[in-house]
């Protein structure tokens, strides 16, 4: 089977262990309330702001011309909703890789590779520095391509390539920050980039899954998990396997 594919399966059955299940709903519960409580604060600014904007185009002549002012009231809203959807569900993926990876790496770890050596390559200032470049680099490129998303078929193709960036560069540091060191977590992503995109990619497409926005984060970093630590025991493997036997060992044989 695909690696990817062998991810994708394992970490689907890794889900429904109570120690998973336990974790699923909150970094996504957790999200909302957070932008939630947010909006509550700031809804009438936000309001105002928007029909500021909208009174600055010719929308606003229309909408007077035709009455429709309590559609354009339900129209900001919505907007409103629309953009605080994405922005949570990135926040549930930032509460996963920082809270809830430890717990499912050391999971994933027992169960399918107790003998992998801890190298402790990677740190906890390591992971929030990457988390923070991860969310930057994606809001940064969601704003440069924002033009292009009203013409297809960038408006489907662009979403799931942005999201497949910030899946793999958000959750591929903390799936090894334990195991791998610093040099094998470079050969990693030298010799599997790519996968690290499918991957990335391939989950991708569960956004725009209503319902399973709410258990996707924490799928996401358990199928980075199994991947990315099967790829170091294939590289460990690998390199043992290259290693030259010494004059000494062969004369002691």
């Amino acid at each position: 089977m695909h690696p990817i594919a062998t991810a994708l399966t394992r970490a689907l059955r890794s889900m429904f262990h109570p120690k998973i299940l336990s974790m699923i709903i909150w970094p996504m519960l957790l999200a909302i309330l957070f932008w939630g409580g947010i909006a509550l604060f700031f809804w009438h600014g936000w309001v105002n702001s928007l029909t500021q904007l909208v009174s600055q185009t010719d929308i606003e002549a229309m909408i007077l011309e035709y009455n429709l002012t309590w559609v354009a009231s339900y129209l900001i809203t919505f907007l409103i909703i629309i953009l605080l959807i994405p922005i949570a569900y990135i926040t549930a993926l930032l509460i996963t890789s920082l809270f809830a990876m430890p717990v499912m790496v050391n999971h994933v770890a027992k169960s399918h590779f107790p003998m992998l050596e801890l190298k402790h390559g990677g740190t906890l200032v390591g992971s929030i520095n990457n988390g923070i470049i991860a969310v930057l680099a994606y809001l940064i490129l969601w704003i440069v391509t924002l033009p292009l998303w009203i013409f297809m078929p960038f408006t489907a193709i662009i979403p799931v390539l942005l999201t497949a960036y910030l899946n793999q560069r958000l959750f591929r540091y903390d799936a090894l920050a334990e195991h791998a060191s610093q040099e094998e977590f470079k050969e990693i992503l030298a010799r599997s980039g790519g996968k690290f995109y499918l991957l990335g990619g391939s989950l991708a497409l569960l956004q725009f899954v209503p319902i399973l926005q709410f258990f996707t984060p924490v799928y996401i970093g358990l199928a980075f998990i199994h991947f990315s630590l099967a790829e170091l025991d294939t590289l460990r493997k690998t390199n043992v396997d290259d290693k030259p036997v010494s004059a000494g060992a062969i004369s002691s044989l």
